[in-house]
């Protein structure tokens, strides 16, 4: 087999080496039905059998409450930027967005095709560098939507922001199950899986059940969540493959320890890597202190001749993804659930070499 690097990408991500063994295992036939797991049928009673594994372990791992319903969705996060609105804001209703990122622009701009958007709070006004502490929230909000991490510019928020309004609904893409969540703080979660769940295809929606009942039923059926409630993600054909690996990281999760246990890992992988930063004479971080993401670690020399001089000897010592997103340039190591300890002590080492290297 080729050799595997360190995988540094911000998504479609690295993925637990055990995981993907396991699913290699079950590719030609899933356990012992002869059928492997990209040719059962998502009515069958083999598949049928992974998705309710996988269904009960995501409600396990999160203690999400009996009255949420756990949808997996395709179209990704982008998909939920507009049919959340559909949903829940009439024309003549006002949504209040935390707008911390790119994702976050994306989301209000599809939300006012529906109704009022209000932004309570933004840091655009610096590059989207920080996590604004000073919001002003609408008194009639129907919803308040929040991007829980920002993998391009590096910022996360270390709390739930604390809302005017009774529903919360946030945009985990690339932090969810990467640290402990209440979910009953939320009325709507949705994350693409492709960071720290499993493969690109497949959306996770944790949803309250009175909003999927109060949704319009005007709309196009595929675009009310009370379809996919109703049918158990299964109206249409579902992201079968993808649902598959979600339960086998969900089990990985699991094994580790759960939640509270991976959070401390990646608390702990981040903050070997944001410690050199702080100390290191070249390379500077790019979100504020208080709100650095331990997702995505951001970075830059100031020199975009010595960054791209970086990333080209960083790829040929094995280290991939590390070129920050186009819009901002330089460095991003993103250190998603299944990144290993020894990826970031091994980048740190690089890291040391090339800044004695410059002088």
């Amino acid at each position: 087999m080729t050799k595997r690097v360190y995988n540094f990408s911000a998504g479609p991500a690295v993925l637990p080496v055990e995981v993907l063994e396991e699913a290699r295992e079950n590719l030609l036939s899933l356990g012992d039905t002869g059928v492997g797991i990209m040719e059962h049928s998502h009515r069958g009673k083999a598949f049928v059998a992974v998705y309710e594994e996988a269904v009960s372990l995501c409600r396990e791992l999160a203690a999400i409450p009996d009255n949420y319903h756990v949808l997996f969705l395709q179209g990704g996060a982008s998909s939920q930027f507009f049919m959340l609105p559909m949903n829940f804001l009439p024309k003549e209703s006002t949504a209040d967005y935390l707008v911390t990122g790119s994702w976050a622009k994306k989301a209000v701009a599809e939300a006012q095709r529906f109704g009022n958007v209000h932004v309570a709070g933004s840091s655009q006004d610096r590059n989207f560098c920080y996590i604004p502490s000073d919001c002003s929230y609408s008194d009639d909000a129907v919803y308040t939507h929040y991007t829980s991490n920002n993998t391009i510019f590096g910022t996360q928020f270390a709390t739930v922001p604390d809302v005017a309004c009774e529903t919360l609904v946030c945009d985990m893409s690339s932090d969810i199950f990467s640290r402990p969540i209440d979910v009953s703080k939320y009325g709507v979660i949705y994350a693409g899986a492709q960071k720290n769940l499993g493969p690109s295809g497949v959306t996770l929606v944790i949803i309250r059940d009175d909003l999927v009942q109060q949704g319009p039923t005007d709309i196009p059926t595929m675009l009310q969540y009370r379809t996919h409630a109703d049918n158990d993600s299964m109206f249409n054909t579902p992201p079968t493959f993808g649902i598959y690996i979600m339960g086998l990281i969900f089990k990985w999760i699991k094994a580790r320890g759960g939640l509270a246990a991976v959070g401390e890992q990646n608390r702990d992988k981040a903050g070997k890597l944001y410690e050199y930063l702080d100390h290191s004479r070249l390379f500077n971080g790019t979100a504020d202190l208080e709100s650095r993401s331990q997702m995505n670690v951001t970075f830059v020399t100031g020199d975009a001749d010595l960054d791209a001089q970086f990333i080209s000897q960083s790829e040929a010592a094995g280290f991939s993804g590390l070129k920050g997103h186009r819009s901002v340039g330089g460095m991003r190591a993103s250190l998603y659930n299944a990144f290993p300890t020894d990826g970031v002590d091994a980048l740190i080492e690089f890291m040391k070499r090339f800044e004695a290297e410059q002088g």
